[in-house]
Parts: C-alpha cells; sequence; structure tokens
C-alpha cells in the first residue's frame, strides 16, 4: 500500500474517532495525538546507493552494497521515527564497468524521488564527478564510501570562495568521503619509505592521470618526511634508459625508488629495469601498483627476486585489523555465510551506518536533505567500526590510516601492518 493512501486512511480513522469517541475510547484531542504518533512513526525516507554491480570493480563494490544491507538489516530497516526504503542502482551497464550515462541516470532518480534524504555512491572516483553536481544542486547529502581522489573536495587553488568549490554548483557542499584522500596515501608511502631508511629516492610515474596526481601529492609532502627525491623517471620501458635518468653525475646512487601509476605489462617491464640499474633499492608503490598483476610471476608480474624489495599501499586493511572489525565480521557471516569478505564491505556497512545515526539523530527532522546535510557536516568523534573521526569543513574523514603490504611468499600483496603518517600536508 502506497504512503499515501495509507496516510489518507489514518485521516479519516481520526475523523471518525473524533464523531465516536464512545466506540474508539478515547478523546477526539487524545485520538488526534496517537495518530500523529503513528503517522510520524509509518513516514518512510528513501536511501540510494549507486554501484558498479558489473565490471572489473563488482568483487568490491557487491560487497559494499551487502555491508550496507547488513547495516540497515541491523536497525530494523527504520531511522529514528522512520521506515528507511534502500533503492541500490547498478551505474554499470555491462562488463566494461561504471557508465557515465547510468551515473547521470541514478543520479537524477534519487534527486527526483522527495522522499530521498542519502545517496551512497559512487565506487569510481570519475563517477562520483558526475553524479555530485546533480545531487548538489538537488540538495541531496551524499556519501562516498570509496572515493580517494583529492580533486573531490578540494579547496580551490590559491583560495576562493566556496562558490567556486569541486562539483558543487550551489556553492554549498553535499558530498562527504568516510576513507582518506590519496593525499594521506602519499603521506603514508613517505612516511612507510622513511621508517626503511630510505634517504635518497627516486620517484617515476606513469604519466596517467592517478599516477601524475599521486606523483605531485608526493613532491608536495617529501621535505615533511625528510625524503631527497633525486630524480623524475616515467614509468615506461620505451621511455630513455632509467640509467641515463637516474645516474647521471657523480651523485650517490638512490637508495629507493617510488612508483606511481597502474599495474600493467609495461609497469612490470619498467619494474624489472630499475631492478637491473639498482638491485638493492627497496620499491615502493601506491594503491593502483599494489596487486598481484605487478608482484606475482604467474599473474604476469615481477620476479621474486625482486617481490621480496617491494612494499605498498591499500585503501583497506584486513577486516579485522579495524577497530569493529572482529564484530563486524561475525555479523557478516551471520548475514551471508561468508567468514572472509572483501575489505570494501565494511566500507559499505560504515556508510549506511553513519546515514541511519545521522537520521535517528534528528528525530523529526530526519526526513529534511538539509538537516541532514548539516548533521553530517557537524559530524565529530563518531565512533564507528572503521574508528573514531569526524569530517573537516571540505567533507573529508579524519581518518588517516592505509594498509601497508608487502609481497607475500605466495607473490601477492599480504598485509603487513597498519600506517598512519603523522601529518599530512
Amino acid at each position: 500500500m502506497r504512503l499515501a493512501t495509507c496516510t489518507a486512511l489514518a485521516a479519516s480513522l481520526v475523523a471518525l474517532c473524533a464523531l465516536t469517541v464512545t466506540a474508539c475510547g478515547r478523546s477526539g484531542s487524545s485520538a488526534a495525538a496517537a495518530a500523529n504518533a503513528s503517522t510520524a512513526s509509518d513516514k518512510t525516507v528513501a536511501i540510494y546507493s549507486s554501484l558498479p554491480l558489473q565490471g572489473p570493480s563488482a568483487a568490491e563494490a557487491v560487497p559494499v552494497e551487502k555491508g550496507i544491507e547488513l547495516a540497515l538489516a541491523q536497525a530494523g530497516d527504520r531511522a529514528g521515527p522512520f521506515k528507511v526504503q534502500y533503492i541500490p542502482l547498478d551505474d554499470s551497464t555491462g562488463p566494461v564497468g561504471w557508465d557515465p550515462s547510468q551515473t547521470a541516470a541514478n543520479a537524477r532518480e534519487a534527486a527526483a524521488d522527495p522522499r530521498t534524504v542519502l545517496y551512497i555512491g559512487e565506487f569510481d572516483d570519475e563517477a562520483s564527478e558526475v553524479s555530485m553536481p546533480i545531487l548538489n544542486e538537488a540538495g541531496v547529502p551524499q556519501i562516498g564510501p570509496t572515493n580517494t581522489d583529492v580533486g573531490l573536495t578540494a579547496a580551490p587553488a590559491g583560495g576562493g570562495s566556496d562558490a567556486s568549490i569541486p562539483y558543487a554548483p550551489t556553492g554549498t557542499r553535499t558530498y562527504v568521503r568516510i576513507v582518506p584522500t590519496d593525499a594521506v596515501q602519499a603521506a603514508a608511502d613517505l612516511f612507510a619509505m622513511k621508517q626503511s631508511g630510505c634517504q635518497r629516492v627516486v620517484l617515476a610515474d606513469d604519466g596517467e592521470g592517478y599516477g601524475t596526481s599521486m606523483a605531485k601529492l608526493l613532491e608536495a609532502q617529501r621535505r615533511d618526511y625528510g625524503i631527497d627525491v633525486v630524480g623524475n623517471a616515467p614509468l615506461d620501458p620505451d621511455a630513455p634508459k632509467f640509467r641515463q635518468t637516474v645516474l647521471a653525475g657523480n651523485a650517490p646512487r638512490p637508495d629507493c625508488v617510488m612508483l606511481a601509476g597502474v599495474a600493467s605489462k609495461a609497469t612490470v617491464e619498467m619494474t624489472e629495469d630499475i631492478y637491473a640499474v639498482l638491485p638493492t633499492a627497496r620499491i615502493f608503490a601506491a594503491s593502483g601498483m599494489c596487486s598481484s598483476a605487478w608482484t606475482n610471476p604467474r599473474d604476469g608480474g615481477v620476479p621474486a627476486s625482486i617481490g621480496r624489495l617491494i612494499e605498498c599501499t591499500e585503501l583497506t586493511m584486513p577486516i579485522s585489523a579495524y577497530p569493529g572489525g572482529k564484530t563486524f565480521l561475525a555479523r557478516y557471516e551471520g548475514r551471508y555465510g561468508v567468514s572472509n569478505p572483501s575489505p570494501y564491505a565494511i566500507l559499505g556497512y560504515e556508510a549506511m551506518s553513519l546515514g541511519l545515526s545521522t537520521i535517528a539523530n534528528l528525530g523529526s527532522n530526519g526526513d529534511s536533505k538539509s538537516a541532514v546535510r548539516s548533521a553530517l557536516f557537524a559530524t565529530s568523534d563518531r565512533t564507528s567500526v572503521l574508528g573514531t573521526y569526524g569530517f573537516d569543513r571540505g567533507g573529508d574523514t579524519t581518518l588517516r590510516t592505509y594498509g601497508l603490504y608487502k609481497v607475500g611468499p605466495n607473490g601477492n600483496p599480504t598485509f603487513a601492518t597498519t600506517i598512519t603518517p603523522p601529518r599530512v600536508s
């Protein structure tokens, strides 16, 4: 039965009770108060998600959705006085993955629904660039469960008014994210290098958007960690020889190499070239490289002799390494029968948990988009399965922990420890 029909029926019953006090067993004013309470408790708000449920990201995105569903089920499909209708949408249209047109359509669907108070998504940074302006114009609060691109929330270069903030045409921010940005990852990489005794580092990027952005973030923060970048080399085996780029002159040899890019056949070949020139240098990389496609020779990665020198950072850690991870794992297994889900599942769980608690804490105002938005941005010292956090004025989480991985005996990146950089700039 649709909400409008239920509301009309409730109103008719109230009128009938007011006219027939004896039959209904209460006064007209008491009946009206009871009906109002019933109406409030039956009111429905909508929460949408948009995730790529097909294609290369589905292996992580599907667990995100399952985490969302788990949080809602634990809450009994409610947030305070409101029923919650969860509408999961797919922003992919096939095996390629997320699709810009479908992402825009998802955002428009959520924006057009008057019950919408929250949107969880997107999984991919570029997809959020599409949905954020649409949702912002509609005033719909948005939680990014996995986005790390600094540019989604960065303040205008050189200052500027709030009207020029990224992807917010209204001039009022509506987007928050629960995971640390690439700036935090760059700081974590630098901190890991410092802890390993690196002093002279060669920085190499693959010239693509992610790699170039990471290289800039590393350059911008290297002095905070006492790292001397002694060379910048393209992460491209077809470029001029690495030896000519890095070992020119009589300067001491670099003791470490930092790679910024995405794992590919070309980056594997380049890593082998680096090893040939600097056979004892430790090799570090950000998450785009941190996969078996780079580290495991059976998957086309580098030989094991190089793998022993590799360390890389990842957004996620094993779920048990999160403060609330063990409790979450028990709940997840109880619902889905899966004891070792993708770590991305806990991110979906927290995104929905944050949304539900925000709505519930607003009481009768929990169906107000603007109230939910304001409350999200006012979040501070929230105790969650990910740890205790809040949001800064740009909507970025105050969490600062990344996972540090080394190459395990099976050739794959294997979790070593958490790493929290002491400074991010």
